[in-house]
């Protein structure tokens, strides 16, 4: 059995495709995604996103980490398969229900309402999530905040002098982490813009994280670092909009990419 697949991206983030709403694809298990996201033996990918049938939104996505890991949010793989239903939509996630609507400029995605209690994150135990009193090497007081899923938020003078390949895993298998963290370095530009690079969980560093900007836009307003309202996040593969309203609702808008469709047979992977 041959199953079809889209490669995308957003700002350089990019996904393997799986549509699973019309025919039936394979029972994917963590060795089966992580075969397909390696870059010199399978298709590859920072994340495979695989496509179902919801019985309460337009469609449901399932989201697979580099590593296998199955995560509950990805905002970059949010507008690409907004992009690929082409008109708004609901999307059922692990981390919640979003919406996405195409835009002439982009996709907008309604990500929700950022949380900030402890054990929403989680964390392992009670810290003041504004400011926590926990460093590693120069990265110190980080904010965490969870969009769909666990972010740690650093403020720094200069993103570029942080060694994030190697604070970003201590941080990220960190036991203040239960669920392990994605982990923010960012540099306000302007009370309107942030620079921002992303260590992402089970993927490593790449170029864009649209949750990683929208956790680090809600943290650089409740510090009042950044005006509260919309901010431009720029990250190493280009900008994202991110809006954090009187509504408590975050909203991002950004690029989205088709690249090429294909195929594969799963027994290639071992499956």
């Amino acid at each position: 059995m041959r199953v079809p697949f889209i490669k995308m991206h957003g700002l350089g983030n990019d996904f393997v495709v799986l549509d699973g709403r019309e025919g039936a694809l394979p029972e994917m298990t963590a060795r089966l995604a992580a075969a397909i996201a390696d870059r010199k033996t399978g298709i590859g990918c920072d994340q495979l996103i695989v496509l179902e049938p919801s019985p309460r939104a337009t469609v449901r996505m399932r989201i697979f980490n580099a590593d296998g890991s199955e995560v509950e949010a990805c905002g970059n793989a949010s507008r690409a398969v907004g992009l690929l239903l082409g008109a708004p939509a609901t999307i059922d996630t692990l981390g919640g229900l979003i919406a996405t609507d195409p835009q002439s400029d982009g996709v907008a995605v309604d990500m929700g309402e950022p949380r900030f209690d402890w054990d929403s994150i989680p964390l392992a135990y009670p810290l003041d999530t504004l400011a926590m009193p926990v460093g590693w090497n120069e990265l110190e007081n980080p904010a965490a905040v969870n969009v769909g899923n666990p972010h740690a938020v650093f403020f720094v003078p200069d993103t570029n002098a942080i060694a994030l390949d190697q604070l970003g895993p201590l941080i990220e298998h960190d036991p203040l982490f239960p669920q392990r963290v994605n982990v923010n370095v960012a540099t306000i530009v302007s009370p309107d813009e942030i620079r921002l690079r992303v260590w992402e969980r089970g993927v490593g560093e790449t170029r864009a994280c649209g949750t990683g900007a929208c956790a680090t836009a809600v943290a650089a307003m409740r510090r009042g670092l950044v005006t509260r309202g919309t901010v431009r996040v720029n990250l190493p593969g280009g900008a994202l909009l991110i809006g954090w309203g009187a509504d408590n609702r975050i909203t991002m808008t950004g690029p989205a990419t088709e690249s090429f469709r294909g195929s594969f047979d799963p027994a290639d992977f071992g499956a």
